[in-house]
């Protein structure tokens, strides 16, 4: 009884729902000119990967089918320790500044009042950040509602740094294109789906494995030469912009397949933690001023849901590599606590020391004032979004315009001239097919 009372833990605050599979990643591109990360070194490679997907906004009782991004996280078992690609379907995010993130967040979240979702919070955040459009744009098309997960895109969306031997480092972005063949679901169809079978993607995905139809994906990444980045037209390291592909092309380095579903549930996709700060020699961080919150924030979620030992949680563990730091006590120590070895650094006892320059950031230059700088407000924000729209087709154009209006029109009259404002700057059309879409809801009521 005492057990049973303790047994559920603090679900996650973003991504509370998810699916998970074991698999592998196999290189099949020889890219060590670009990065010195054993796990890439030699074509035909192959290392264990577990990958979990997931809703972000909803709570764990929320429908697969929900109108959200979709987590795409990749923990790669390699044989320096484990990467974690923390990823989505989507390439680009809602915010740029990590302190914009909880503010984000919450307004997606349930009203501390009504308990209720807020479409004035959403849709007041929304009209005041501007920036968010570009991915307010993808949500709100069919890419929002995903047919489960096999048949979605993944991306690590954050800028990286690979590094080679020399110490020579390139920027770059990952794609992880789905084999299946990209299929969404219309508003109508995930409508449906999440009232007959609200874990329809989790049951897909499980199903499939489980008869042998493995889904995979082809590994890509754009690579932009270092100084590019701080000369190109949009900011390199700007979360909320994309790379034009005819400006930095899909380079296919691997293959990725799922091919084991977890034994426990729990034990496995619940406790999974990823990380980007779980890196490994040759793949580091960029300036991207979210990815450098987020290096701090996940392992400090992980420690406050899991514990402090959770790297030490079988899911979790570098079980590739052997593992050598001065890491002791706290709760539910499971490793030996490393015996009666020395925890401090340098030792004259056998302890672990530091390895020196092969597990260091390759250095660049900075300079300038020392602030908390802001990103400017330019029309940038809205050319991408602008593309993006002009790029779809009618039928595409005419989904993404009544699902945007079906979302407004639960917020105050104020906040939907507002964004609608915001919708004039990515493109006339856009601004006109949501007022029309929107006035077509209030005669109805």
């Amino acid at each position: 009884m005492a057990h049973f009372d303790r047994e559920r833990i603090p679900e996650r605050v973003v991504h509370a729902k998810g699916a998970g599979a074991h698999g592998y990643f196999e290189v099949t591109k020889d890219i060590t000119h670009l990065s010195k990360a054993k796990f890439l070194s030699s074509v035909g490679k192959r290392t264990p990967v577990f990958l979990r997907f997931s809703t972000v906004a909803g709570e764990k009782g929320y429908a697969d089918t929900d109108r959200d991004p979709r987590g795409f996280a990749v923990k790669f078992y390699t044989e320096e320790g484990n990467w974690d690609m923390t990823g989505n379907n989507t390439p680009v995010f809602f915010v740029r500044d990590p302190q914009k993130f909880p503010d984000f967040i919450h307004t997606q979240k349930r009203n501390p009042r009504s308990n209720l979702r807020d479409a004035d919070a959403c849709w007041d955040f929304a009209s005041l950040v501007p920036e968010s459009v570009h991915q307010f744009s993808l949500v709100f098309s069919e890419r929002g509602t995903p047919y489960g997960f096999r048949h979605m895109h993944g991306f690590s969306s954050h800028t990286l740094k690979l590094v080679n031997i020399k110490g020579v480092a390139h920027w770059v972005k990952f794609h992880f294109i789905t084999d299946q063949g990209i299929k969404n679901l219309s508003a109508e169809e995930a409508g449906q789906l999440a009232g007959s079978d609200p874990d329809f993607a989790t049951r897909d995905l499980f199903e499939n494995i489980e008869k042998g139809n493995y889904p995979s994906w082809t590994v890509n990444i754009q690579v932009m030469p270092f100084e590019e980045a701080f000369t190109y037209k949009w900011n390199s390291f700007d979360v909320t912009k994309i790379w034009p592909h005819k400006d930095y092309p899909l380079i296919p380095i691997g293959k990725m397949v799922l091919n084991r579903n977890p034994e426990n549930y729990f034990a496995e996709t619940e406790q999974v933690a990823f990380s980007p700060s779980h890196m490994v020699p040759g793949v580091e961080p960029s300036p991207d001023k979210m990815l450098q919150g987020r290096l701090f924030s996940y392992p400090d979620t992980h420690r406050h849901r899991l514990g402090a030992n959770y790297l030490q949680i079988p899911i979790n563990r570098a079980y590739c590599a052997k593992i050598n730091n001065h890491q002791r006590d706290g709760p539910m120590v499971v490793n030996g606590n490393s015996g009666s070895g020395p925890n401090y650094e340098p030792n004259s006892f056998g302890g672990p020391n530091q390895v020196g320059r092969s597990a260091s950031i390759a250095p660049f230059q900075v300079s300038g004032v020392v602030d908390r700088h802001a990103y400017t407000l330019t029309d940038d924000d809205f050319v991408q979004p602008g593309n993006l729209f002009r790029l779809m087709t009618p039928k595409e154009k005419e989904s993404l315009i009544n699902n945007f209006a079906g979302a407004i029109k639960g917020a105050k009259k104020h906040i939907q001239q507002r964004q609608i404002g915001v919708f004039k700057r990515v493109d006339p059309a856009l601004a006109a097919g949501v007022e029309k879409a929107l006035l077509k809801f209030s005669t109805k009521m």
